[in-house]
């Protein structure tokens, strides 16, 4: 805060405190680089599905359409995006809420059991954080076919809820062990079972890390490409990811309605982050203050 000093009568006023007495330059700087960095793609992606599709290779492609257009979007309506878009919210949705029960699930066990199957338990789901996905795509893909899954949208939510569970159960686990043990103490002298706890106490507690989690687990699995490129191939079992070939022919590409189909697919995550947007911080570090 500035300070008014008075000599003489006269009123002066002292210049700001600064760290060191000088300006981070090159902070500000490097601030600045970052926001272009991130700014310029989306910028150029949102003024380029405005742009109509005789234009987009004779004007400057970053200046904005002399002539804006919604006829990205229009052909991108007309392309069956509907029927992809539903396809992803209904794998995104049944795999996110399957993995959250049951890891919440697998992370009770592992906190209020302190037996050698629950840690064993716990050993063996963090082994999955050291598996890579794309080192698993052939014995998942064997697997798939083998279970008479192939070419459905199960076979695209299951080896994703298989993948997401690890992380998942390693936050809750670290969030939960948090919790006072008093809390749990007192539930089972009200004669409250395992099942009642976890209902009633391990799940409130938990919402801001389940809020984080889900977020998490929701973009990876709307933006997943390595599963249903592999373990689909009808039209109709396409996701979003895979919809962008729709407007991809063999020697040119609609640009415009590809990146307007790319701003349309992004939507959903973002309004998924608006509204989960007070848990994420408190999620995030959920358990990690120890």
């Amino acid at each position: 805060m500035n300070r008014v000093s008075r000599a003489g009568g006269v009123g002066r006023i002292s210049k700001p405190n600064r760290p060191n007495g000088r300006y981070n330059v090159l902070g500000a700087l490097g601030g600045w680089l970052w926001l272009a960095v991130i700014i310029l793609p989306i910028y150029y992606i949102v003024v380029t599905s405005l742009r109509p599709r005789e234009d987009y290779f004779r004007e400057n492609p970053f200046s904005f359409p002399s002539h804006p257009t919604l006829d990205a979007y229009q052909r991108v309506l007309e392309a069956d995006f509907t029927h992809y878009f539903l396809n992803s919210v209904l794998v995104t949705v049944g795999a996110v809420a399957v993995t959250l029960a049951a890891s919440l699930m697998a992370a009770y066990v592992v906190v209020r059991s302190r037996t050698r199957f629950a840690v064993n338990l716990f050993r063996a789901i963090l082994l999955g954080i050291a598996i890579p996905l794309q080192a698993a795509i052939i014995p998942v893909y064997y697997l798939i076919v083998e279970l008479q899954l192939y070419d459905t949208l199960l076979a695209i939510a299951l080896p994703s809820i298989a993948f997401a569970i690890p992380l998942t159960v390693l936050i809750l686990v670290n969030f939960l062990r948090d919790v006072p043990r008093e809390l749990f103490e007192s539930m089972r002298m009200d004669g409250a079972g395992e099942w009642r706890t976890l209902w009633s106490l391990a799940l409130p507690l938990t919402r801001p890390a389940l809020v984080t989690v889900g977020v998490y687990d929701a973009l990876q699995v709307w933006n997943g490409f390595l599963f249903p490129l592999v373990l689909t191939q009808s039209q109709d079992q396409r996701v979003l990811p895979l919809s962008l070939w729709a407007f991809e022919g063999e020697f040119s590409a609609d640009v415009p309605a590809l990146l307007a189909s790319v701003v349309l697919s992004v939507l959903p995550m973002l309004a998924a982050y608006v509204l989960a947007r007070r848990h994420l911080v408190s999620g995030l570090t959920a358990g990690f203050s120890k």
